[in-house]
């Protein structure tokens, strides 16, 4: 019997079909099913005949779902719905006791949250790789000069292994972020119900306990209708894709005729169709495109949130595919990011050649009048009047006169040429976190550090299809 007199419009129930992504759930909703039945036998609503029944028609349906051999129906409107049909076509009606004492938004709020959590852990781990190969392509480049940017103009001289760590943190920072979703999926929404709690003595920490959570919701309206860890990983995803936004572009730029800093290996290049002499780092292109797909995933989904009513609505089956691309996306480029940097090789002579520029260390000699008392302000006023001179002459600071140097300022005298000596640039930048090469030594070992103390969080292995 049904509560409505007329079948769904075809189109509705397309609508309003999930089955189509939200099959992706299946392991996640079979490991919840499995632990709600043992929980129902220890409440007295199964026995132990029908619990071993429904355990044994759940591993069916597992390895079904494994094989690829589920059968599917046009009328499975969700993944819920399709493994309690399936499970009761091979256990017999025993198999309609297990959805007592849970409903689908309850339900889904857990299977969620698992697919969430478990992925959330891959992401730290893929990140943890990506760091040790930049950690890596550091120690390879330790003293390597290279013009640092601001503006994309060339500012101060740094070391590539330098300028390579800053993705370290970057990447560290991220892996934080997911950190962070781990927590806030600690919580098991499970025995919620649809948004009031359920009518029998369940035993929700038991639920928790055997799915690996460290405790319940502690409010069955929050439990259903609470989507935060998915925003929260889409979130962190956003600020991750950023981060391998800047890494791609900054790799087509260095590849370029232009720059001339970085070649990518031939396994992360391709060819133009027209012009045979064309090696396109396509790659790091492609990570700078992915980064607003993210993005656009987590507007949407903030955007489905916005002002929607408690509890449960199915506006919120929108939050399977954001979720779903984002996380295959960032995937993908975590692991794309990892080979191409593994495979890069950079050249020394046209980094250290944009390095030379004199131009670069006026920062330094304007240092260098400051520690002969001239104020900060009046030093780069006076720096700025050589730069002009060399310029507009057509020579280098280093080609300016003695004389020339005393009409800007009586301060100066031939320190000036010695401070213009390339090494003393980069040497010169000892503060923590600079990158005068015991300080570059000091981030590599702060870094290894880092990396050893990390644990790998621990996940629930469900996921088959990713």
């Amino acid at each position: 019997m049904s509560r409505f007199s007329q079948p769904q419009d075809p189109i509705f129930a397309q609508l309003n079909a999930s089955i189509s992504f939200d099959r992706r759930l299946a392991p996640y909703d079979v490991a919840q099913s499995r632990a709600h039945a043992r929980m129902l036998e220890r409440a007295g609503v199964l026995d132990e005949e029908e619990l071993a029944s429904l355990l044994g028609g759940l591993d069916s349906v597992q390895e079904e779902l494994e094989s690829g051999s589920f059968p599917f129906l046009p009328d499975d409107e969700d993944i819920h719905m399709a493994v309690e049909r399936r499970l009761t076509e091979i256990v017999g009606a025993v198999g309609g006791k297990l959805h007592t004492a849970r409903s689908r938004n309850d339900q889904v709020a857990t299977d969620v949250a698992l697919f969430t959590r478990d992925h959330a852990a891959r992401t730290v781990a893929d990140l943890r790789a990506l760091q040790a190969a930049v950690l890596e392509l550091a120690e390879r480049h330790i003293d390597w000069p290279m013009p640092g940017y601001t503006h994309l103009q060339r500012a101060q001289p740094i070391y590539l292994a330098h300028h390579v760590l800053a993705y370290f943190w970057m990447f560290e920072r991220d892996a934080r972020r997911f950190e962070h979703v781990l927590e806030a999926t600690a919580l098991l929404p499970l025995g919620a119900g649809a948004l009031a709690g359920v009518n029998f003595a369940t035993d929700r920490r038991f639920v928790a306990e055997q799915l690996g959570f460290e405790g319940v919701m502690p409010n069955s309206v929050d439990a259903v209708s609470n989507r935060d860890f998915v925003l929260d990983y889409l979130a962190a995803a956003t600020t991750c894709a950023t981060h391998l936004s800047r890494l791609g572009a900054e790799i087509v730029l260095w590849s370029s005729e232009e720059f001339g800093f970085c070649e990518v290996s031939d396994a992360w290049a391709s060819g133009s169709s027209i012009m045979p002499q064309k090696k396109n780092p396509d790659a790091a292109e492609l990570l700078r495109a992915k980064a607003p797909r993210v993005a656009a995933h987590f507007a949407a989904l903030a955007g489905v949130m916005h002002g929607l009513p408690l509890t449960y609505n199915k506006d919120m089956q929108e939050d399977k595919e954001h979720l779903f691309d984002a996380v295959d996306t960032l995937a993908l480029c975590l692991a794309a990011a990892r080979g191409m940097l593994t495979g890069i090789s950079f050249r020394q002579e046209r980094l250290a050649a944009a390095a030379s520029d004199e131009l670069i260390a006026a920062t330094d000699v304007a240092d260098l009048l400051v520690r002969r008392g001239v104020p900060f302000r009046q030093s780069h006023g006076v720096v700025a009047g050589l730069v002009r001179e060399a310029v507009q002459s057509g020579r280098k600071l280093s080609e300016l006169t003695r004389e020339e140097l005393e009409r800007h300022s009586d301060a100066l005298d031939g320190e000036f040429y010695e401070v213009l000596s390339q090494r003393s640039w980069l040497e010169s930048k000892v503060s923590e976190g600079g990158t005068a090469l015991a300080r570059v030594r000091e981030q590599l070992a702060y870094a290894h550090d880092k990396l050893a103390v990390a644990a790998a969080p621990a996940r629930f292995n469900g996921d088959q299809s990713a």
